[in-house]
């Protein structure tokens, strides 16, 4: 019997994706590098794929009814609003209003047990709107995210506590999961609690009102800061019916939720571990041993050890490193700033900038120190004529127009981003 498996849709960006073919340019084109398509296809990571067998670290998911549960907790076992009648103290029941008891509430002012009976003392709440956040933080993508969140993990049976490891100085392997952001939510809840009398009311708006601007929830679970600004009290005297006391308010907490998705899944749970460096020594048996020095002497400052030098013979490694830094050489090396021309012709272009003078020992700043663009487009060094400093604060490039294809215009954007001062 065959196993039909069930199809898994596509996401937005899979789907986009196999409808886009990568432009390739024609042999020759000005602006595109002669050696490949410019617009390459993204290729799988395979080395992200890390498999998560006998893991037991899962995806992380919270829901809108974690919230309204985290609510509900809250109620009975932190607040635990209480009253007291014929001098005995009588627990107030917390209910969550469905869409059949919140109807029956606002039809009626009250609600009923399955014996038609008024339920009194009671507290009643149902979430009415639900608010996004955009405050605090934003995937970008819902597809395919780009805010995460990482977090790391230093032990697991792979990689145990042991002395042994300390001795030898082996450091632990930290392994890291990333998860998306959660979308961050404000959600109302509306609020009734119904009593007898007034001071049985009064006791139980005291309770809440004291726990309001604190995060309810169950503290082996989820907590979410809650609000209240308001109580409404109100009575309701019937004419063949009891009478009954109470108050209405909204609860306003702020949540987040992760939910249970198939674009989260694609993107949710990854692992990864630090990077690992593995050192190989050199051993050798038997036989005679002739002696090799090797000498190493670095032209350049370095402040990087030189790897040693193996033979199969024996090994003498004497290593000469210059550690003097110049500093000079180094602010001029990170120096790399784009500037547009201000005065285009058929031929050339003025900038308002002058050459980044090199420090002694390193080559002068000439045209080479530079990348040009027009309009977007790399030129080719061999469209470039000259680049000089003009010594009052400006430089000129000249452009060879029969090697680039075209002739400039004042219009086009000519940038240039190098050693500029």
């Amino acid at each position: 019997m065959i196993n039909k498996r069930k199809p898994v849709p596509k996401t937005q960006r899979e789907i986009s994706i196999s409808h886009q073919e990568p432009y390739n340019p024609p042999d020759g084109s000005p602006g595109f590098s002669p050696t490949g398509n410019p617009n390459p296809v993204n290729l799988t990571n395979r080395a992200d794929q890390v498999s998560f067998k006998g893991d037991t670290s899962k995806a992380y998911t919270i829901g809108i009814q974690d919230i309204d549960e985290a609510i509900m907790y809250y109620f009975q076992n932190v607040i635990q609003p209480s009253v007291y009648q014929n001098g005995e103290r009588i627990a107030v029941p917390v209910v969550y209003g469905s869409p059949e008891k919140w109807k029956s509430i606002q039809k009626d002012g009250y609600y009923r047990d399955l014996n038609n009976r008024i339920m009194a003392p009671l507290l009643v709440f149902k979430r009415s709107t639900l608010t996004k956040d955009r405050s605090i933080t934003n995937k970008l993508d819902a597809n395919n995210p780009h805010n995460i969140a990482v977090i790391g993990q230093k032990y697991s049976k792979k990689n145990e506590y042991s002395k042994f490891n300390i001795l030898n100085g082996v450091k632990p392997n930290v392994t890291y999961y990333t998860t998306v952001v959660p979308d961050y939510l404000t959600i109302n809840y509306e609020c009734v609690a119904f009593t007898y009398y007034n001071d049985q009311l009064n006791k139980i708006v005291e309770a809440i009102e004291y726990a309001s601007d604190s995060y309810w929830g169950d503290p082996e679970r989820y907590k979410f800061k809650a609000t209240i600004n308001s109580f409404n009290t109100t009575v309701d005297l019937t004419e063949n019916s009891e009478r009954l006391v109470k108050s209405t308010f909204t609860l306003n907490v702020y949540g987040y939720i992760i939910p249970d998705i198939l674009q989260r899944d694609l993107k949710a749970a990854r692992k990864f571990s630090e990077s690992t460096k593995i050192t190989f020594g050199l051993e050798t048996t038997g036989g005679s041993v002739d002696a090799f020095t090797a000498t190493t002497s670095p032209s350049t400052p370095s402040n990087i050890s030189i790897a040693n030098i193996f033979d199969s013979q024996n090994i003498t490694n004497i290593t000469n490193v210059n550690t003097v830094i110049n500093t000079d050489a180094l602010t001029y090396l990170n120096v790399n700033k784009a500037i547009m021309a201000s005065t285009v012709t058929s031929n050339t272009a003025v900038f308002a900038a002058a050459f980044y003078a090199a420090p002694s020992g390193l080559p002068s700043t000439s045209k080479t120190s530079f990348t040009y663009f027009v309009n977007g487009q790399l030129i080719e060094p061999a469209a470039i004529t000259t680049f000089v400093d003009n010594n009052n604060g400006t430089c000129t490039l000249t452009i060879n127009t029969t090697e680039l294809g075209f002739t400039l215009v004042g219009t086009d954007e000519v940038v240039a981003i190098g050693k500029f001062a």
